[in-house]
């Protein structure tokens, strides 16, 4: 059972009695001037360790390089161990003040919800697994409070996009309804927020193929819609599109899919992003030959097909139908990647093109992509409608002739890269800080900042 954490109303009250039960007692005649002494120097030492601390941290943040990584593997130094751990501390801050103080709670989920998930390797590391990251990121940012009564938004971490049980060893979504009526139903019972709001500002992440429909097929989906408990909600989902959608009928965020920061950082080690790219087009994925499946229906509506009759034989485009572990080497060798649709519109080759590179060519009508405001989309890729992929080699080579060197200098950005990965703690630009970016556009949802503060401390 979740216990409720509501904090005392007098909270200077509270704050009294510790620092009395902390000072328990008097102090002798005798030990004055001792008292006196160990006050003085507290102070002398807290004064010096600041002034350590703010002077390397003017040394080695150098506004002309990029941020390092929180999740840059750190030496054995105990000088690198304090840089790392001072640059993470001020990126957090930073968060805190530029993101209008925007506050979540996190709801503690029995770890059936989520951590239990945990124990297959694969939860935390597929293309679903922003769900994860999210969570990570936001357990040890300082947008996260301990007070539910000072929160903007209130966070339901559970993982729905863990379960490998298939037997493709796809991970399976139909357990994904009742695990978040589950949750809903726990946290409205012993916490009042969920029901004062009916959920408006209440958060949950839906990462795989046509977000918060929960199925992989966009039919069923569409048929099945949001759950009735999630469409006051805001969803965090990776599927979106630009016309009117029974999956997007929901106050949502699209988010990109999870690539590791890890496997980028590691490929642009031995391949930087401006190195040479011997290859002209690239894709490697399912291309069925065939396009109707089992099932009856045509897969990537027939456009990864389309392009492999065309192209295979061509021999400036490399196409390959089979998986390889180090498929990102051959991105990062790569002038263009093609992003065609699967059976959904968005594809971790969004985010794997951006990240090493290569300019993404977006073959996925009407997508809408993550973090407009942060990635400018129309100036590092390229968009060809579906109906035009017999064209490619055409349109590529015009594009080549003309404003190439343009886009890849916009692409190249590293700025554009961090936008797109999901770093294990938040930093200052990333994606998960481009939720909470997000997040503090609907403040209009928060309950705390709606309210007159004579109304909000009746609640509390």
């Amino acid at each position: 059972m979740l216990e409720p954490k509501k904090p005392p109303k007098n909270r200077g009250f509270y704050v009294k009695m510790k620092l009395l039960h902390k000072h328990h007692g008097t102090i002798r005649p005798q030990q004055d001037k001792t008292c006196c002494f160990y006050s003085y120097y507290k102070w002398i030492l807290w004064f010096s360790l600041s002034l350590y601390f703010f002077t390397s941290y003017l040394i080695s943040n150098d506004p002309n390089t990029e941020p390092t990584s929180p999740d840059t593997t750190v030496s054995n130094s105990k000088s690198s161990i304090v840089s790392r751990a001072l640059f993470e501390s001020t990126n957090a801050t930073t968060a805190h003040g530029e993101l209008k103080n925007l506050k979540v709670f996190i709801y503690d989920l029995p770890p059936n919800y989520n951590t239990d998930w945990l124990t297959n390797e694969r939860c935390s590391r597929h293309l679903f697994a922003s769900e994860v990251a999210i969570h990570r990121a936001l357990l040890t940012s300082e947008v996260r409070t301990l007070d539910p009564y000072e929160a903007d938004f209130f966070f339901v971490p559970v993982y729905v996009s863990c379960n490998f049980s298939t037997v493709n060893g796809f991970p399976s979504i139909s357990h994904a309804r009742s695990l978040i009526s589950s949750a809903v139903q726990l946290v409205s019972s012993e916490y009042p927020f969920w029901n004062r709001t009916s959920g408006s500002d209440h958060i949950f992440v839906a990462s795989h193929d046509f977000g918060a429909c929960f199925h992989t097929m966009e039919d069923v989906a569409m048929a099945d819609g949001i759950p009735q408990i999630l469409k006051n909600s805001i969803v965090l989902q990776t599927f979106g599109v630009v016309h009117e959608h029974p999956c997007q009928d929901v106050e949502n965020v699209v988010i990109p899919p999870y690539v590791s920061p890890e496997s980028v950082r590691n490929t642009l080690e031995s391949a930087p992003v401006n190195g040479k790219r011997d290859i002209w087009v690239f894709f490697r994925g399912k291309m069925e030959v065939h396009p109707k499946n089992i099932s009856g229906r045509f897969y990537s509506k027939r456009v990864r097909t389309a392009i492999w009759r065309k192209f295979n034989g061509n021999r400036r485009f490399y196409l390959r139908r089979h998986r390889f572990a180090g498929y990102q080497s051959e991105i990062a060798r790569s002038v263009f990647c093609l992003c065609p649709l699967g059976w959904a519109p968005w594809s971790p080759r969004l985010v794997e093109s951006v990240a090493l590179g290569c300019v993404p060519v977006v073959i996925a009508d009407g997508i809408r992509l993550p973090f407009p405001s942060a990635v400018d989309w129309p100036e590092i890729s390229l968009t060809v409608a579906e109906k035009d992929v017999g064209k490619l080699d055409k349109i590529l080579e015009r594009v080549a002739a003309t404003n190439l060197s343009a886009i890849q200098k916009n692409l190249w950005d590293p700025r554009t890269r961090r936008a797109l990965l999901f770093n294990r703690q938040l930093q200052e630009g990333d994606a998960t800080w481009q939720v909470m970016v997000s997040l503090g556009q609907k403040l209009g949802r928060s309950y705390r900042r709606s309210m007159v503060p004579g109304q909000l401390e009746k609640d509390t």
